[in-house]
């Protein structure tokens, strides 16, 4: 079963798996509740989450104690269809079927209503002038039209509303079925008592066909403009499954072969030309080349692979051959990854949708409550003996009450916010983890690596004479060097085109420098005790590096032959957006932090660069988690920032961990948020996004409720026909539906 994990439960050797259901047959958020409680009060069942507006389930059971088999048996008792979901084929294959069928039941309800309708709009006063056949007004005609719509377009409204109640429980099914069944059978009842008193076969009664009609018909449109907007939800994961090669060109017994990218094994080494897209993660055998990776990380420039370096799947070759050794394939991959994280978070439950849920629970008993009560007040008091006024009163009421827009309002902005997100690298893990977000008052960040690049590079090179010469002399003396620092030297004088002689000898003075002789020269590169240890007059050149550390950097001071020769500095340079990130997470109001293990001059002058006020130096990783708690313990929301690894106990203790991360490392445990494109911009991004879904949300209840709020005691005094309460529930859902879509325009930057 493609959906299906295990989770080893801390503390005790139980065994825990999540099974993945597509739901068929659900009408509205009420549905959605009782196959939640249905589900979570199995045995071995730990926790069970429905998503309305993706028709799914989410189950953790233990498997020792309840199967698969017995949540799809306790699904069907329920009235409605559990199928192990097998991947998203299946899913969009089921919900192109159920818009064609809702097209047709449409196109046949509106042929048979249209000329009830012609027949009702023919009543109004101002509409006498309109010409109606004699037939039509016939009230056994009028049966005709409306029979096959209550009983055949309308049946699944009976069947949901039966397996409601049989269940104890009721639905929107419920609500049109007694709504509609009132207005058909009231008219069956006139229109037979009417043929009984034998007033002939013309004009009849007035008679509410129409209105049962309509109403089905206004539902059935309503059904299908939700269907076909919540299609378009779910864009984002078909964009990134789109992004996926479908062929790779493998090399098997010295034979190339090319086989569908599913069929490739772990091992499997793949040949990848230019202008073709890498099938699967792997790591480079052969070949040089620059591979284009906006589409996963976003950084805008290819970057450079060569032997040993690793490449993600759906990414861009450019301009080289590369041999690569398929190291993740299927699953594994880092864009199978990102698929699975962005589907659970869609899928998830965000904590505001409780008071949906809540509402949706109780508000079909109350609101047939409230019908019936109308109709009586009606009927006895305010028009006495006017059945069929008291019951147009109550049908609208039972209609224009539907918590359809209820049920969609939290999930559908919860699947457009975290597909938006993903498209600009924000991968959320869950909907708890989208709304907590916009709470966030402080940020911590993690210097190396989150701030800074995290990885040295040649800054300055101040020498006395010829600069070429200088760096072909110290580049040659350094590449002996293991070390970090001597690294990064020798890599920024080979891109600036030097080229390096051999070495002669070469000599590491631990905590003082190296020492080495390159074409006959003797050279010193070190510290200023490596000058005074061998009686270097350098002391002109103290200011000068001493101001350079203050900036943050490292400075090594040259000797060539006896004399001071010059100096180069390196450092950790700072990210280009980091500057313009903090400046945006001032202006949104947060507080922001930087934590660093470095001593507190470097650590002080990298941020008064960036624009951060508060620093923490000389902090150990696991001094990291307490200064979150220091935060927390002032009633700060606090998000921590960092790589996922030597951070990872501040990022579980943080109430927001956010990973800096590519594409390889999506799948970081302990953080909450996993920021893809590996800078600081992606942290206001990620804050916009939750604050602008959030603010989406609460239009969206905002609208359902007050639809209701609203439109009932607007039906209740007799304002409202029941025909225009059928057009204001259908539009009511689609509404919330278009608004949550508007998300996935949503622009974070400046």
């Amino acid at each position: 079963m493609e959906a299906e994990e295990t989770i080893e439960m801390p503390g005790d050797d139980t065994v825990s798996e999540v099974a993945q259901f597509a739901l068929e047959g659900m009408t509205c958020a009420a549905c959605a509740n009782r196959i939640e409680k249905g589900l979570g009060k199995l045995p071995g069942v730990s926790n069970a989450s429905v998503n309305f507006a993706m028709e799914t389930a989410r189950v953790e059971f233990s498997p020792g104690e309840v199967s698969i088999e017995d949540m799809q048996s306790k699904v069907q008792k329920l009235g409605y269809k559990a199928i192990v979901k097998q991947g998203d084929r299946k899913a969009s294959d089921h919900r192109s079927k159920e818009i064609s069928s809702q097209k047709r039941k449409l196109l046949i309800s509106a042929i048979l209503s249209f000329p009830l309708l012609w027949t009702m709009v023919a009543h109004f006063s101002f509409t006498s002038w309109i010409y109606v056949p004699d037939f039509l007004m016939n009230p056994w005609f009028q049966l005709l039209l409306a029979t096959p719509v209550q009983f055949y377009i309308g049946k699944p409204f009976y069947v949901g509303a039966y397996k409601a109640l049989r269940n104890g429980s009721a639905n929107m099914d419920v609500l049109v079925s007694l709504g509609t069944s009132a207005a058909y059978f009231y008219s069956l009842y006139l229109t037979i008592d009417w043929f009984g008193m034998g007033d002939g076969m013309h004009h009849g009664p007035s008679l509410y066909f129409e209105t049962s009609a309509i109403l089905i018909t206004l539902v059935i449109m309503g059904k299908l403009f939700e269907g076909l907007a919540k299609g378009r939800t779910s864009e984002a994961i078909k964009s990134l499954m789109g992004l996926q090669a479908k062929t790779a060109l493998v090399i098997r017994d010295g034979s190339e072969l090319t086989i569908p990218v599913d069929e490739v094994r772990v091992g499997d080494v793949v040949l990848i030309r230019p202008g073709d897209k890498v099938p699967v993660d792997g790591e480079v055998l052969e070949g040089t080349s620059s591979i284009d990776e906006s589409m996963l990380t976003g950084e805008s420039l290819p970057v450079e692979k060569k032997v040993g370096d690793t490449v993600i799947g759906a990414t861009m070759n450019k301009n080289g051959i590369l041999r690569i050794r398929a190291t993740k394939v299927g699953k594994d991959t880092a864009l199978a990854q990102i698929i699975k994280v962005v589907e659970e978070a869609q899928g998830s439950k965000a904590p505001i949708q409780r008071v949906a849920d809540v509402i949706s629970g109780i508000f079909v008993p109350i609101v047939v409550g409230i019908a019936v009560i109308a109709f009586l007040v009606w009927y006895f008091f305010i028009t006495p003996g006017d059945f069929s006024g008291s019951l147009e009163k109550a049908i609208a009421i039972l209609v224009i009450a539907c918590p359809c827009a209820l049920g969609l309002a939290t999930p559908t902005s919860i699947m457009a916010g975290s597909g938006r997100s993903a498209e600009l690298g924000i991968l959320f893990k869950g909907g708890e983890h989208l709304e907590q977000t916009h709470k966030i008052d402080a940020i911590i960040l993690d210097k190396t690596g989150t701030v800074t690049k995290g990885k040295p590079e040649l800054t300055d090179v101040l020498a006395s004479y010829e600069e070429s010469e200088f760096l072909r002399l110290v580049g040659s003396a350094e590449k002996n060097s293991e070390h970090p620092l001597a690294e990064a030297i020798v890599a920024g004088i080979i891109a600036r085109g030097v080229e390096l002689p051999a070495t002669e000898s070469f000599e590491a003075i631990p905590g003082f420098g190296i020492r080495a002789v390159v074409e006959g020269k003797d050279l010193l590169v070190g510290t200023r005790r490596l000058m005074e240890k061998y009686e270097i007059d350098a002391k002109s050149a103290y200011d000068t590096m001493s101001r350079l550390e203050e900036a943050g950097k490292t400075a090594m001071l040259v000797a060539i032959d006896g004399r001071y020769a010059g100096m180069v500095a390196v450092a950790d340079t700072i990210k280009e957006t980091s500057k313009a990130a903090v400046s945006r997470l001032k202006e949104m109001g947060i507080q922001v932090i930087m934590i660093t293990g470095d001593n507190e001059r470097t650590a002080k002058a990298i941020a008064a660069h960036v624009g951060i006020d508060h620093v923490r130096a000389e902090v150990l990783p696991e001094g990291k988690a307490e200064e979150v708690k220091k935060l927390q313990s002032q009633g700060k929301k606090v998000a921590m920032v960092g790589d996922g690894i030597n951070d990872a106990p501040a990022l579980a203790t943080a109430d927001i961990g956010m990973a800096i991360g590519t594409g390889t490392d999506v799948a970081m445990e302990a953080a909450d948020v996993t920021l893809m494109r590996g800078d600081l911009s992606s942290i206001p991004d990620a804050i916009a996004m939750s604050r602008k879904t959030m603010s989406n949300i609460k239009q969206n209840l905002f609208w359902a409720l007050g639809y209701n709020a609203l439109g009932i005691p607007v039906a209740a005094i007799g304002l409202l026909a029941p025909w225009v309460a059928g057009a204001a529930m259908a539009l009511s859902s689609v509404s919330v539906v278009l608004n949550a879509l508007r998300l996935q325009r949503a622009k974070v930057r400046h």
